[in-house]
């Protein structure tokens, strides 16, 4: 089981980033499409709102077990089925497609193209963004992606094989496309923030590690990440949002607009303000923190398969 486990994660991963994302998206877009519908419609009572999060988190939790349960009898299809089930749920390839046209929209001055684009990465208000506040979001949104829709789904899909997957992902959806001020989106949040406790951490290790490859700062992101995410309210997107500005030698956070109110974010880095290049930057360090986390996520797979096997 942890043999298949482990090739399936590398090979989803791998597939992620050679077939990328199908014009008509894969299901984790058409999956999130659907949740952003039904979130929109929910009545304005707490009840509906956790009902709503935590049946959909259940149920991708059952759907990933029954899955496993039918494919156990043979290595070869348990791989396979881990392997399409990585696929179908990272976000990785899609990350990186934004990025680059956020990037290429903002180095060619369209800044309302790059306006929508950030829109459906991010829930902040974008109407009044300059050059220097889109480059920002972008930025700050690669990097709470690279946590949420990459690292976390393969961190839990090594610890938990396919229910890890689908719930890990399922949750991530739910807090991209919750208003925090309806119930859905609140319960989502706490919900997100406990199971990425331990992947966005592990995240940010893996972009202090990755930070040389793009012609970054291991020492900056590790300074950022351990002295600027104190107070930042979020207990996961500081951490990966300062290893980004560390990794990058630029400044994150500040004055935010979100439909919900502005809110006073610590700033983040110590470096100068992100431009068009620092977003395809960005979106390189995503990449190699997506390859890192697919190897990790199959050796630790199979280190839980030994470990089980000596008890």
């Amino acid at each position: 089981m942890s043999a298949a486990r482990a090739i399936g994660l590398l090979l989803g991963a791998a597939a992620d980033g050679v077939i990328g994302e199908p014009k008509r998206g894969r299901p984790v877009t058409v999956f999130t499409r659907a949740v952003r519908t039904v979130d929109a419609s929910l009545p304005q009572h707490r009840l509906a709102g956790v009902a709503f999060a935590g049946g959909l988190a259940g149920s991708a939790v059952v759907a990933g077990v029954l899955a496993e349960r039918s494919l156990r009898r043979s290595p070869v299809l348990q791989a396979l089925g881990t392997a399409v089930a990585t696929w179908a749920v990272l976000g990785g390839a899609g990350l990186a497609a934004d990025g680059t046209e956020l990037a290429r929209d903002l180095e060619e001055g369209e800044l309302d193209a790059a306006r929508e684009t950030l829109s459906e990465l991010d829930s902040r208000q974008t109407g009044g963004l300059n050059v220097v506040g889109l480059s920002r979001a972008s930025v700050e949104s690669v990097a709470q992606h690279t946590a949420d829709a990459v690292v976390g789904p393969l961190f839990w899909g090594a610890v938990a094989g396919m229910p890890g997957l689908l719930a890990a992902r399922t949750v991530s959806v739910l807090r991209t496309v919750g208003d925090p001020t309806r119930p859905a989106g609140w319960f989502a949040r706490r919900l997100d923030d406990l199971v990425n406790l331990l992947p966005t951490r592990f995240a940010a290790a893996l972009t202090v590690s990755s930070a040389p490859v793009v012609g970054g700062s291991a020492a900056g992101a590790w300074r950022a990440w351990r002295r600027d995410t104190a107070a930042h309210p979020s207990p996961n997107a500081g951490r990966m949002e300062a290893a980004f500005a560390g990794a990058l030698e630029i400044r994150l956070g500040g004055r935010t607009v979100y439909p919900h109110g502005v809110e006073e974010l610590p700033v983040l880095g110590d470096g100068r303000n992100p431009d068009a290049g620092h977003v395809t930057r960005a979106v390189e360090l995503s990449r190699v923190v997506g390859w890192l986390a697919g190897v990790s996520s199959a050796v630790l797979a199979a280190l839980f398969g030994l470990r089980r096997r000596s008890r």
